[in-house]
C-alpha cells in the first residue's frame, strides 16, 4: 500500500512505493526479505521527532508502531525489553509497576523507544550519558529477513547498533539497563543571565540535572534542577516552582506547539563561551526570534556515532515555530557551532556532510565496517544518508 508519510513538526515529506505497519517480528521479516528481493529499500519510523529526512523512503516505509509493548523485565537483573515501536511515554508505568525506572529520559517522551536510541536522544546531568547508553542488546532484523542477536558479547556491533541512523538493520526489539524505581524533586525559577551564568558550574555540579532555558527577548533564563528524593509524591503543596513525583512524570515536559530544531554537541570547556556567541547573534542579528535556547549537560560515552563520544558534553539547542521560516536564523546559529567543533545532533536540523563528520567521529571508519558487514547492499539507506555516511 502506499501513502504519504509526514513527520511530526511538518517539514519532511515522503511517498513510498509501499507502507507498512508490521504486528509481529515475524512478520517484520518477511517484509524485510520481500522488499531486499525486490530491489527496494527500507526505511523504518517511530514517531517522526526528527527534523532531518532520515526516514523518507522511494521503496519500503515501516511504521514500527506494530510492535508495542513491555516483553518482559528482570527487577534482580534491572533490564526490560522492550518492542521497538514502544512510545517512551508508555514504557514508565509498567517498568515502575515492577520496580524498574530508565536511568534518564529526555524533554519529550512522545518519541518511540528505537528513535530515541537511533538517533541518540538525551537528557541532561553531567555524570549520565544518553539513551543510546541503556541499550544493553536487542533484535536487528537485517536485510535478509533474519534476526541478529545484539549483546554486549560483541562489543563492536553494539556501540555500533547504540546510535545506527536505523542504516544497520530494523531494531525490532530493545533490552534496556533500568535502575530501581525512584522520585524526582523537581524545582525551577528565573534569574538574570548575570545570575545564571555566575553560578551555572556550581549548579551543574550540584544537581543531578540541571538545565537552562535563555529567553532572548527579556534576557532572563529559565533554570531547572532535578535530584532523586525520597519524599513521596505531592509533597510539596504551595510550594511555587517545585514538585516531587516519580522520574517517568517529572523528566518529560509537554510541547503543545510545534517546532524545528538545530542542536550541536559541544566538549564541556566551549559550551560558556558558544552559549554567549549564539546569545549575542540573537540579541543583534536575530532578534525576532522568541523561542529559547535550551542548554543541558551529558556525559562522554563510547558509541560510534554518538555526539558524546569520548567527551564531556555541552549541548545547546536553538528553535523556531514551524510554520516559520528559520534557514538564515540556523545557518548562522550552525556557524558558531562549527568554530567550535560541535557535532550535529542526528535527528536535529544542520548541513555537515561526510568528510566533516568523518572529522569529528574517531571511530567513524569502525562504524561503516559494521554497516557494511550486515548491510553490504545498502538495503537500509536513502539519498540523505548516503550523502552524510559518504556512501
Amino acid at each position: 500500500m502506499a501513502g504519504v508519510w509526514i513527520n511530526w513538526s511538518g517539514s519532511i515529506e515522503s511517498r513510498p512505493a509501499k507502507m507498512a505497519e508490521p504486528a509481529s517480528e515475524d512478520e517484520l521479516c518477511r517484509l524485510v526479505q520481500d522488499a531486499s528481493r525486490s530491489d527496494l529499500t527500507v526505511r523504518a519510523v517511530g514517531s517522526g521527532h526528527s527534523f532531518v529526512p532520515l526516514c523518507p523512503s522511494d521503496g519500503l516505509l515501516l511504521s514500527l508502531d506494530g510492535l508495542y509493548g513491555i516483553v518482559g523485565t528482570d527487577r534482580e537483573l534491572a533490564i526490560a525489553d522492550i518492542r521497538a515501536g514502544t512510545k517512551i511515554h508508555d514504557i514508565g508505568a509498567p517498568l515502575r509497576e515492577a520496580g524498574l525506572a530508565m536511568e534518564q529520559m529526555g524533554d519529550i517522551d512522545k518519541q518511540s523507544i528505537a528513535g530515541a536510541i537511533s538517533t541518540g536522544t538525551h537528557g541532561t546531568g553531567r555524570s549520565i550519558r544518553n539513551l543510546s547508553d541503556q541499550m544493553v542488546g536487542g533484535h536487528l532484523v537485517t536485510a535478509e529477513g533474519e534476526i541478529v542477536e545484539i549483546d554486549e558479547a560483541d562489543a563492536e556491533l553494539l556501540q555500533a547498533a547504540r546510535v545506527s541512523l536505523g542504516s544497520l538493520g530494523v531494531l525490532s526489539q530493545i533490552r534496556l539497563r533500568t535502575v530501581p524505581t525512584f522520585r524526582l524533586h523537581e524545582r525551577t525559577w528565573t534569574a538574570s543571565i548575570e545570575e545564571c551564568l555566575s553560578e551555572l558550574d556550581e549548579l551543574i555540579a550540584a544537581n543531578r540535572h540541571f538545565e537552562f532555558f535563555w529567553a532572548s527577548q527579556r534576557d532572563r533564563c529559565l533554570m531547572k534542577t532535578l535530584n532523586p528524593t525520597d519524599l513521596p509524591p505531592d509533597e510539596m503543596p504551595g510550594v511555587k516552582g517545585e514538585v516531587i513525583d516519580h522520574s517517568d512524570v517529572i523528566f518529560p515536559t509537554e510541547r503543545n506547539s510545534k517546532f524545528n530544531e538545530i542542536e550541536f554537541a559541544l566538549a564541556a570547556e566551549s559550551g560558556r563561551d558558544c552559549f554567549l556567541e549564539v546569545r549575542a547573534l540573537m540579541k543583534t542579528r536575530h532578534s525576532d526570534v522568541e523561542w529559547p535556547l535550551e542548554y543541558r549537560t551529558l556525559a562522554a560515552d563510547e558509541a560510534f556515532l554518538s555526539p558524546a563520544f569520548g567527551r564531556d558534553t555541552v549541548t545547546i539547542s536553538a528553535h523556531q515555530a514551524a510554520e516559520l521560516p528559520y534557514d538564515e536564523f540556523f545557518a548562522d546559529v550552525e556557524a558558531i557551532f562549527r568554530n567550535h567543533h560541535g557535532r550535529p545532533h542526528w535527528g536535529k536540523l544542520h548541513t555537515h556532510g561526510a568528510a566533516e563528520l568523518e572529522a569529528l567521529y574517531p571511530r567513524w571508519n569502525d562504524f561503516l565496517t559494521v554497516r557494511d558487514r550486515l548491510d553490504p547492499k545498502g538495503v537500509f539507506l536513502n539519498d540523505y544518508l548516503r550523502k552524510i555516511l559518504g556512501l
